[in-house]
């Protein structure tokens, strides 16, 4: 190669570089600019969907409940917080208050007191909400128990105690304001369903039974009710680090009291609650809120399910668990 034809190609290639560089860069920060404009514009439609909104949080005045009236009512959201325990309930309102931002318009919230599991006063109930503002823009099904227990030693009481509390209540809380979403063409129903309602794992027969209805319900509701207008997010999370597993019930009735390992090494709720705000301010319709082996299990039990069961029978041999633990 001659020193003249070397230039000339050096030349080229040059200028081949400028021009894939002049028209790359350009076209990556354009890019950039687009997803950050995307973003920002999501942001604003989330704080536009929340601010200001009717928003029922059942079992408010605790756990994943409570993280979520923390971050709707600093969101602007005109809250109602539901619950079993009305000095709780108060004590949470005093909290707010307190930790609000003075730059943030906020809204004091009010609070219904009643138990979600007797469903013979969720109508009562349903009425003293909707009279609070009129009408309900966002209603966050979230109170609910656990179960700790082996099946054969489950009393069929216990069953029918976490079906009415996990299921049963919401449903007919859901029932009793949907009309009024209905009439106004606009309304929003949520629920904190599980992973468990995806898939079932041992010792957790009457959980799962019951996160498996609630997602069924809710996909139906879902189908029917997107003609009014009206939208319909299922939550899926793993284990997050709150008392739940505390409270859980035993296949006797009694309470576990314990708190479980993976429970313990489970997500904050606070960020489990901020995941649920922005999904609910993009009307996501079904959001998983699990690290990957979870996500990896629902997989392994649609696509393999022989695999699936044996891994769930080894884990069962494996734990070993004594009577109702």
């Amino acid at each position: 190669m001659t020193l003249l034809s070397y230039r000339r190609r050096s030349a080229f290639g040059g200028r081949a570089m400028d021009l894939m560089f002049g028209n790359v860069v350009p076209l990556v920060l354009g890019s950039i600019g687009v997803l950050l404009l995307y973003q920002w514009l999501q942001r604003f439609r989330q704080r536009a969907y929340i601010q200001d909104a009717v928003v029922v949080i059942t079992g408010a005045s605790s756990g994943l409940g409570k993280e979520c009236a923390r971050v709707f009512h600093a969101a602007g959201a005109r809250l109602i917080l539901c619950g079993r325990d009305r000095t709780r309930l108060q004590e949470l309102i005093q909290e707010l208050k307190e930790g609000a931002d003075i730059k943030q318009k906020t809204y004091t919230p009010c609070t219904v007191t009643f138990d979600l599991s007797d469903t013979s006063v969720v109508a009562s109930a349903a009425e003293e909400i909707l009279k609070c503002y009129g009408h309900v823009d966002i209603l966050i099904n979230n109170a609910g128990v656990s179960y700790r227990g082996t099946i054969l030693s489950t009393n069929v009481d216990v069953h029918k105690e976490v079906m009415g509390i996990n299921y049963f209540g919401p449903v007919a809380l859901t029932q009793a304001i949907l009309p009024s979403m209905v009439q106004r063409r606009s309304g929003h129903v949520a629920v904190i369903s599980s992973v468990q309602g995806k898939i079932a794992i041992p010792f957790r027969s009457a959980y799962a039974a019951s996160k498996h209805a609630t997602q069924a319900y809710f996909d139906c509701l879902r189908a029917e009710v997107q003609q009014y207008g009206i939208a319909v997010s299922v939550f899926s999370p793993g284990y997050i680090r709150t008392n739940l597993s505390l409270n859980a019930v035993t296949g006797d009735g009694s309470r576990y009291g314990a708190m479980d390992k993976n429970t313990a090494k489970g997500r904050d709720p606070l960020e489990v609650a901020e995941a649920v705000l922005r999904a609910i301010g993009c009307k996501k319709k079904d959001v998983l809120l699990a690290g990957p082996l979870p996500m990896l299990a629902i997989y392994i039990r649609t696509l393999c399910p022989q695999l699936f069961f044996k891994l769930m029978a080894s884990r069962a041999r494996k734990e070993q668990r004594p009577k109702d633990d």
